[in-house]
């Protein structure tokens, strides 16, 4: 009698099967058009959450209607979101099909951390700072782009990491919409009861937030300075030990 095989084993066979990686339904495929929703949702969320949050944090003003407006998008689920945006526009036979669903939540549940961080962190900026800059006679927007931007680029980037890794790690639901990405493996495994199929789907999704987790906090480090990296650093333990 042959023993059976076990999971883990399967998913190694999976991963080495050359049909797996070529053509249309192949793992660079699926990971290409993966990042390429992930991008444009990331990209159309950042556009219209970071000046909304980094405006209201400059003026001072509206920021706890917006923040509780945006953070709608966090109560309500993505799946919620990706259903009622195809029974609106994303009809059967049109170009973008399914991707125009998916592309809608995504960037739902990408602007709220957005509009969140942008807004907390120009409000953070020490206000003996900006008076002093205004007293130097900077306008609003040389005080916005010299001073209150550098000194709230620290949560600002935060937001655009927590939403980066949410987006990727969503972005598996394109595939209930029939469209591609690496949710087409989970989807299509359940489909098919292939566990070691949807297992490879789920390892390919957690390493691909894994990464532009990281990615995304090397861009942090390059564009935050030295001197902000460090204040933060000693927020955080101070914040720790109290």
């Amino acid at each position: 009698m042959v023993p059976p095989v076990s999971l883990p084993a399967e998913v190694v066979e999976w991963f080495t099967t050359a049909e797996h990686w070529r053509g249309d339904f192949g793992v660079p495929h699926r990971l290409t058009e993966h990042a390429l929703m992930s991008f444009a949702a990331l990209a159309a969320a950042i556009v219209i959450g970071l000046p909304v949050g980094i405006w209201l944090g400059h003026r001072g003003r509206g920021g706890a209607v917006a923040i509780n407006l945006a953070n709608v998008g966090r109560a309500v689920p993505s799946l919620a979101i990706l259903a009622l945006t195809q029974q609106a526009i994303g009809l059967s036979g049109w170009p973008g099909f399914g991707a125009r669903p998916a592309f809608v939540a995504l960037v739902a549940l990408a602007v709220p951390p957005l509009v969140t961080n942008a807004y907390v962190g120009m409000r953070e900026v020490d206000r003996d700072v900006v008076e002093a800059a205004r007293g130097m006679g900077m306008t609003g927007t040389e005080l916005l782009r010299r001073v209150e931007l550098p000194i709230a680029l620290p949560l600002i980037m935060a937001g655009v990491r927590t939403a980066a890794v949410q987006v990727v790690a969503t972005a598996t639901l394109a595939a209930v919409t029939a469209w591609g990405g690496l949710g087409r493996f989970i989807v299509d495994g359940f489909g098919q009861q292939d566990n070691a199929q949807i297992v490879a789907g789920a390892l390919l999704v957690g390493l691909m937030a894994l990464v532009t987790e990281l990615t995304l906090a090397r861009v942090q480090r390059a564009v935050v300075s030295e001197g902000l990296r460090a204040e933060k650093i000693r927020v955080d333990e101070a914040l720790a030990a109290a």
